[in-house]
């Protein structure tokens, strides 16, 4: 893994447009079978997917993470700023992922990276799809489609919390503008928010401070 390609710029001499080029260091990795949609082949490059002409996106596993800490760094360098549009599609394959996720969050900043959290390795594929697909389309339209996933991936999170509800929702990302600011808020601060209130805001902030020790039915 430590022996870089020569080729920086991407795929091989003759790779078809219309397909996502794989690493060989990705052999084996289940998120394959669901890449189902776009056609996909082995070759020689930097990145673990080659999504386009300007898109590079490197695998991680939140579990072989933990295990080795040092390895997304290497990457990351090896990467260097070859693409316009850099991805991490992170693979949470932990039970307690919040310090390790906010800290590739972070690495993810400092390096230009987007990162894309997959929570199976269906969900993994299918955004490697989607970043393929979208490819010849203006970069606003693949902005929005990852924005409604988004969207209703939260909504769907914290509408699980009895009697927040989808207008809550809203309110709570344009209040704090993330997720992530959302479960770092204090119960001061979300019972602030617009509809929300002290009851809500207590119910929300226990849900979201919980330990993660079983998966609710």
């Amino acid at each position: 893994d430590k022996g870089s390609p020569l080729n920086p710029a991407g795929p091989k001499a003759g790779a078809k447009h219309n397909t996502i080029i794989v690493s060989p260091r990705q052999r084996g990795n289940p998120i394959l079978k669901f890449v189902r949609n776009v056609p996909w082949e082995f070759g020689e490059v930097v990145p673990d997917y080659v999504l386009g002409q300007s898109t590079g996106a490197l695998f991680l596993s939140l579990r072989y993470h933990n295990l080795n800490p040092n390895y997304i760094h290497e990457r990351l360098r090896n990467l260097g700023k070859t693409y316009q549009l850099q991805v991490l599609l992170l693979q949470v394959d932990v039970k307690d992922p919040h310090q390790a996720v906010k800290e590739l969050a972070k690495i993810c900043i400092l390096a230009d990276c987007t990162l894309i959290l997959a929570w199976s390795p269906e969900e993994a594929g299918r955004y490697l799809e989607t970043y393929k697909a979208y490819e010849q389309k203006p970069a606003d339209l693949l902005k929005e489609k990852v924005e409604q996933d988004y969207l209703s991936r939260v909504t769907d999170c914290l509408t699980s919390v009895k009697s927040v509800n989808k207008t809550d929702t809203l309110s709570l990302l344009s209040t704090f503008g993330s997720l992530a600011n959302i479960v770092q808020a204090s119960k001061e601060d979300l019972s602030l928010c617009p509809g929300v209130g002290p009851q809500k805001a207590k119910r929300l902030f226990d849900t979201l401070h919980e330990p993660f020790l079983k998966v609710p039915k």
